[in-house]
């Protein structure tokens, strides 16, 4: 091969690789958020995890892509590992698309295509526009990048070496490895596939080496989602493992397939086109591995567990506090659709947490017991989060992200705010039982007072919890009249309380104590009203919690 055609080689991959890679921003910028809702949501039910793990690889033209994003989703607890299986199992069988759409040959009429999308993203204003433009100037240059590499093969059908060595890949394991490494080092089995149709319309390598290199071409794309789990929690990691056993196991079935019938006879019979052959061969692969292994699929997952065992810890928290986020990777952010999940469910955790925290504080100065060092634990937490959060919102800037999530992210951030400064009013008032100095004499007299604020403000805590922005169960307005009787209530008591040293049954201390601790339900009540009109604002719910055991937040704590 002359150095002329290496060069006419090496630009048609990248073009090829650059078209896939713009053709496939152009689609989740299209479609992607959608997408990414649908696999959040995702139920149990393993025929539809399939139907859209599918769905969205062929959207997004990526398996490597899907399998990160559910790499992330279980990282942060918004899937099981269970319910990863069946959309890794789909991911395999949408990503087949791209070798289909190779197998058309729209060689002739790409630069048209790529084109009209050059058009649409440059004269165009409009985001839609922009994101199908993206798509067809996508594949156009991934056509044009296919033909360039095609044509600069031509030549090596008269070298001897490069004969030599592709007559060397019909070895079965060679073959797999081949794939295999070639995809690892690219990262997409899509485009080793489209490059390996290449070769085969160039007359380079015959379907019955190129089945051994489209197996391994399968193992070799869980590369991806390997270095996405490597910063992730186990679980994230047992994903990946169930990814590649997938595909070793589809690869083993298929190597004794392969010598008992004469798939690949059957493969040349049903067309002539060797893209095609290719494309089929790659398609009936992933589609019968996935039948074959759905009645298993459990059985994927707890082999994942056995390979990765459950250590104690996972069962059994440390219970200092000092442990990382619940919710939030820092390390591995993926998504903006993870990254917002995974901060509403860590504000839901803080806010539970600043919930105990001040109803055993507001009991505690009623004489009730309580435990200071759980106290301490829980704001320690709580102040932790908060420190992280800001770390962890830096990164998250970084992501593509749409008007309204970026909105939904700095509201979520003012929300953690207000969080952290209800856990500092709960210590303020715990410190009224607390320190000997500041404790109030005699607080028989405001015992009923306080237990009415503390109702009032544990209901409203509930009812931004309940809040759905489905629903018509007025939240907003039920919180906002709370709000406004707690203002009420706590200029009344002050009133009582000042009538009652005028009448000597308190003295000067205990008046300013109890006021100071009115102050601080007040600024409580403030807070959660914040929050919940940045609910509203920015059409967000922290309904439905989802609360780990080892944060300590059972209700009968409470």
């Amino acid at each position: 091969m002359s150095f002329e055609n290496l060069l006419a080689l090496l630009g048609g991959l990248a073009l090829f690789l650059y078209g896939m890679h713009m053709m496939s921003d152009g689609l989740e910028q299209a479609a992607g958020d959608r997408m990414k809702a649908i696999l959040e949501k995702l139920t149990s039910n393993r025929l539809l995890g399939v139907c859209v793990g599918a769905a969205i690889t062929a959207v997004i033209q990526s398996s490597s892509a899907t399998t990160v994003m559910v790499v992330g989703f279980v990282n942060s607890q918004l899937m099981t590992l269970n319910q990863a299986v069946w959309i890794i199992m789909g991911a395999n069988i949408g990503t087949t698309i791209t070798g289909q759409l190779i197998a058309l040959d729209a060689s002739k009429i790409a630069p048209l295509v790529a084109i009209i999308g050059v058009v649409f993203v440059t004269f165009f204003k409009n985001k839609k526009l922009n994101a199908i433009g993206e798509i067809m100037a996508g594949l156009g240059i991934l056509f044009i990048g296919m033909d360039m590499m095609k044509d600069a093969m031509v030549p090596l059908q008269n070298s001897e070496a490069f004969i030599n060595a592709m007559t060397t890949i019909k070895n079965p394991v060679l073959a797999i490895l081949l794939g295999a490494g070639f995809t690892a080092l690219i990262q997409s089995s899509s485009a080793s596939v489209g490059i390996l149709q290449a070769l085969a319309l160039s007359g380079l390598i015959g379907l019955d080496s190129a089945i051994y290199i489209i197996f391994g071409q399968n193992i070799g794309t869980c590369i991806t989602a390997v270095l996405a789990s490597l910063g992730a929690n186990r679980n994230a990691k047992r994903t990946t493992i169930i990814h590649l056993s997938f595909n070793i196991i589809g690869t083993l079935i298929f190597l004794i397939v392969v010598h008992i019938v004469p798939f690949v006879d059957w493969m040349q019979q049903i067309t002539t086109n060797p893209a095609a052959q290719i494309a089929n061969s790659h398609t009936v692969f992933n589609i019968s591995t996935t039948l074959l292994l759905i009645p298993f699929g459990n059985k994927l997952a707890h082999l994942a567990q056995l390979i990765l065992p459950i250590k104690p810890e996972e069962k059994e928290y440390n219970k200092d506090y000092n442990i990382p986020l619940t919710f939030v990777d820092t390390d591995n952010i993926g998504t903006i659709t993870i990254a917002i999940s995974s901060l509403r469910k860590e504000a839901v955790a803080m806010l539970k947490l600043a919930q105990i925290n001040l109803s055993e504080s507001l009991h505690a100065i009623t004489g009730k017991s309580y435990q200071m060092e759980d106290i301490k634990k829980r704001e320690k937490r709580i102040d932790y989060i908060n420190y992280e959060i800001t770390n962890y919102m830096t990164k998250v800037s970084s992501l593509n992200m749409s008007e309204k999530e970026s909105t939904t992210c700095n509201a979520l951030f003012k929300c953690f705010a207000d969080i952290e400064r209800i856990g500092d009013h709960a210590i303020n008032i715990i410190q009224y039982a607390e320190n000997e100095e500041n404790k109030l004499d005699d607080p028989t007299h405001i015992k009923d007072e306080l237990y009415q604020l503390h109702d009032l403000l544990m209901k409203s805590f509930s009812l931004l919890f309940d809040y759905d922005l489905d629903s018509d169960n007025d939240c907003y307005e039920k919180i906002e009249r709370i709000e406004d009787r707690i203002d009420e209530l706590t200029e009344t008591y002050r009133e009582l309380q000042i009538n009652r040293l005028t009448d000597q049954i308190v003295d000067a201390k205990d008046c300013v104590i109890y006021s100071e601790i009115l102050t601080d339900i007040e600024r409580v009540s403030d807070h959660i009203m914040n929050i919940i009109q940045e609910c509203k604002r920015c059409s967000f719910t922290l309904a439905e919690p989802v609360i780990s055991d080892h944060l300590e937040l059972n209700p009968a704590s409470v």
